[in-house]
């Protein structure tokens, strides 16, 4: 069983930056694919980047070259660096594992989720 917890969202003005973070126990998190989904209200919720187990990362189109996803394996963490947001980036941002298929070929799985989740944090984006 894996427990994930993020941190670091908040409220930010249009241009500016965050950095989300996600703290796994349980597992063996080198082994895990970890993805960053989010949810506007309203709206289904939406794979917005991810890294394999071997660090293929990809990303949705609307936040590619603002977004970038990385993990530190030696502190079991993932990260979402958030540059020049927009308010259409505001929602509820979720970390999530996989531990069933975890190679680049899998974004097509995890569009449609992972095996488990944190109970998200709250970017908001200010215009």
């Amino acid at each position: 069983q894996v427990q994930l917890v993020e941190s670091g969202g908040g409220l930010v003005q249009a241009g500016g930056s965050l950095r989300l973070s996600c703290a796994a126990s349980g597992g063996i998190f080198s082994r895990n694919a970890m993805g960053w989904y989010r949810q506007a209200p309203g709206k289904q919720r939406e794979l917005v980047a991810a890294i394999s187990r071997g660090g293929t990362t990809s990303y949705r189109d609307a936040v590619q070259g603002r977004f970038t996803i990385s993990r530190d394996n030696a502190k079991n963490t993932t990260f979402l660096q958030m540059n020049s947001l927009k308010p259409e980036d505001t929602a509820v941002y979720y970390c999530a594992a996989d531990q069933y298929c975890t190679g680049s070929g899998c974004y097509a799985r995890w569009r449609n989720g992972m095996d488990y989740w944190g109970k998200g944090t709250l970017v908001t984006v200010s215009s």
